[in-house]
């Protein structure tokens, strides 16, 4: 609340930027509720799901608070007989929307504390035992996706992800009991070039993601450029250039981000499971990664359209930019999940991922704010949305220097039932449920190292 008056009441930019920082510093909600579900759900069964509502939430957030930003801003200019030129709303012209966000937080407080009880078991009064998890920072690509935290079965979506077991060694003494480690093998390392690679793969991701975001408010209200020698009053050549913006409003502008936000949850809900269910987690990592520069380089030529065909190229963009970005988030942190040794060092991966995120969301918006900038000094504006497509080619490029891991855990994504029987190559046979296959392997000596591989034997897990 905090944040958004200051921002509200912003007589400069200084003091707007200074609202934004004490956000920053103020908005660690996205851990602190991830561990929360984790108390409070005490059947793993149910983690799935209880995490899927995030991302859900989140959508319909990023679709209403666009909405109430470009209707209220500004309210002295567009509902003057309500809003006089010479009250406080025609001074600070964005107060209005950051009080009405301030007042839906002010009740998100209230029924928190009237409706939501302590979920740490160290500090319940009553003597019901819940799981407590140590709370992690979550990655997050960029404020349009839902945070996840690497250590919980959650990916950033709300459709079922299902981990399918895979070949598992054990090395046993012939009384039964496990092998020290000194015989076993060494410790597996953490950070294994696999994993340094896909975290990697996220921070790029994450740069080029955030530059998206914010260029995209910047270049549709910035001034529409006529072409040299043509004037934008002329009805027959109002094509814009290269050297400018769309010159929408501040009203259109919040319009077509809500918009963004609907066409993000069609996505996120429909598109995004039929293409992991078709493809597989692997294959759809490949598709949108090395398609993602596309979504950069063509967004410059909308200014060059006639006015009649801005907004359905504009949401042509908007969708083939969602699809990549919304289909790439999970697929990694599926892969940085498979790529882990096990399930006692992904509190380690998922600190070293979200803090690569946060670094590249720290970077991206003020070199994509200045590439801009020198844009429009040398009438090129472009030259910011294809600087991002340039990191996304090095993004594109790096994939195939990551292999991929055929055993061990895998991970599948199930559209719904109404929508998986029309996907093509998916039998019965291929979404049941496989076993997995466990080698023993027995020390017959313990100075000794050498072991004998038994028969394989199978069963369910």
């Amino acid at each position: 609340m905090l944040s958004l008056l200051t921002v509200g009441l912003a007589p400069n930019i200084w003091i707007c930027l200074l609202g934004r920082v004490v956000g920053g510093l103020l908005n660690g909600n996205g851990g602190v509720i991830q561990t929360m579900v984790g108390e409070i759900v005490t059947d793993p069964a149910h983690e799935p799901r209880a995490y899927a509502i995030m991302p859900f939430v989140w959508s319909i957030g990023t679709i209403l608070g666009p909405s109430i930003g470009g209707y209220f801003a500004e309210p002295a200019s567009n509902f003057p007989n309500q809003f006089p030129a010479d009250g406080i709303f025609g001074r600070f012209p964005y107060l209005l929307p950051n009080l009405i966000c301030s007042g839906l937080m002010l009740l998100s407080i209230v029924c928190g504390w009237l409706f939501i009880g302590e979920t740490h078991h160290a500090r319940q009064s009553s003597s019901n035992e819940v799981s407590s998890h140590a709370p992690q920072v979550p990655t997050q690509a960029t404020s349009n996706m839902s945070a996840a935290d690497l250590t919980h079965e959650s990916y950033g979506t709300f459709n079922a992800i299902e981990e399918q077991p895979g070949d598992e060694a054990w090395d046993l003494k012939p009384d039964g009991t496990s092998r020290s480690s000194s015989i076993s093998g060494a410790k597996q390392k953490v950070f294994s070039k696999r994993v340094v690679m896909l975290v990697v793969a996220l921070g790029i991701f994450t740069y080029h993601s955030m530059t998206y975001d914010h260029l995209l408010p910047i270049f549709l209200q910035d001034e529409r450029v006529p072409v040299e020698g043509q004037h934008m009053m002329d009805t027959d050549c109002r094509a814009g250039s290269l050297s400018g913006g769309l010159g929408l409003d501040i009203h259109a502008v919040g319009v077509i981000l809500s918009i963004q936000g609907l066409i993000a949850l069609f996505v996120q809900a429909v598109v995004f499971p039929i293409m992991a269910s078709w493809l597989g987690v692997w294959k759809s990592f490949m598709v949108v990664t090395t398609g993602h520069p596309i979504a950069y380089a063509i967004v410059p030529f909308l200014s060059l359209l006639a006015p009649r065909l801005v907004y359905p190229a504009l949401f042509a963009c908007l969708t083939v930019r969602n699809i990549l970005s919304i289909v790439a988030y999970p697929v990694l942190l599926i892969l940085i999940k498979e790529a882990s040794p096990g399930p006692s060092s992904l509190g380690k991966i998922n600190g070293f991922a979200a803090s690569t995120g946060a670094a590249c969301r720290t970077l991206a918006s003020p070199i994509a704010g200045y590439l801009y900038g020198v844009g429009i000094q040398i009438d090129f504006t472009p030259i910011a949305w294809w600087a991002s497509a340039l990191v996304a080619v090095i993004g594109a490029i790096q994939v195939f220097f990551i292999h991929r891991r055929m055993t061990g855990p895998q991970h599948e994504v199930h559209a719904a039932e109404p929508i998986a029987h029309f996907l093509p190559g998916r039998r019965e046979s291929e979404v049941s449920r496989r076993s997995s296959v466990v080698h023993i392997r027995i020390a017959h000596d313990e100075q000794d190292e050498r072991t004998s591989l038994l028969p394989a034997r199978s069963g369910n897990v």
